[in-house]
């Protein structure tokens, strides 16, 4: 017999074939932000009180994911920014929630609350 015609068993079943395929893809995959999404974005951060710094930073890093884009072309840095910016605004109550429980410490953060009580 020739050896293209001798069967392939190339696993201890006897099949010739992976029955679980593989992916090179993560296991999460974020879907892509919708496409008026950064106009969405900009609004609701000229709505927030920190517009006079989010607006311009918003701006910069906008202008940086497209140039990105332009020459990778590839829309992920306009995805990763938008993805940024909307976790960003969604933590932002949660910031300010802790800063007004007067626990803000001009800047640290003491060891002891990050790592509890020691023995």
């Amino acid at each position: 017999m020739s050896a293209l015609a001798a069967p392939l068993a190339a696993y201890r079943d006897g099949t010739t074939r992976q029955e679980v395929p593989m992916s090179a893809q993560p296991e999460e995959v974020f879907a892509p932000p919708a496409p008026a999404a950064a106009a969405h974005l900009i609004a609701q951060i000229r709505a927030d009180r920190r517009a006079d710094t989010w607006a311009p930073a918003f701006e910069r890093d906008w202008a940086k994911a497209l140039e990105d884009s332009r020459h990778t072309y590839s829309l992920t840095p306009l995805h990763d920014v938008v993805r940024a910016w909307q976790l960003r605004l969604s933590a932002a109550p949660a910031v300010d929630a802790y800063i007004d429980s007067g626990r803000e410490e001009s800047g640290f953060v003491d060891l002891n609350d990050v790592l509890g009580a020691r023995p």
